[in-house]
């Protein structure tokens, strides 16, 4: 990612965080709308709390690009936990869809076609680095 996409990425983040729990909320639905076997993923999961989870997760990637080697090791653990949780390499491109989507939906006319290539960019970076990690995960089992 270049400096400017950084830029762009934690830029507009910061206009998320005010609607955070509609924007998880509306997250989840289009993640089912897209792909409605993924529910079974949180079957017993209280999903505002999930929301929550989801919210502080991506907080902590988007602060975290500037520096990104200092969370590249705990999104790899994330990765691990979410073998066990029964996610799929294939759902890690269902998942950039939904989060494009949300943001697109959330932010408006804000999310301009730079915006989404960043965003893009930063979702391609850390799926690239959760995919590793849970192959590798999966290949030590």
């Amino acid at each position: 990612m270049t400096p400017d996409q950084i830029r762009l990425v934690q830029e507009s983040f910061r206009q998320v965080v005010p609607i955070k729990d509609a924007a998880a909320a509306l997250f989840y639905e289009k993640l089912f709308a897209i792909d409605g076997s993924l529910r079974a993923l949180f079957r017993e999961t209280e999903m505002k709390k999930q929301g929550a989870k989801l919210m502080a997760a991506l907080g902590f990637v988007v602060h975290g690009l500037s520096r990104a080697e200092t969370m590249l090791s705990a999104v790899q653990d994330l990765a691990r936990r979410h073998v066990g949780y029964g996610v799929e390499e294939q759902h890690y491109e269902t998942v950039g869809q939904a989060l494009i989507e949300t943001l697109e939906a959330g932010l408006g006319e804000a999310f301009t076609q730079e915006v989404r290539q960043a965003w893009v960019a930063a979702y391609g970076l850390l799926a690239g680095v959760m995919i590793e990690a849970a192959r590798e995960s999966r290949l030590a089992a």
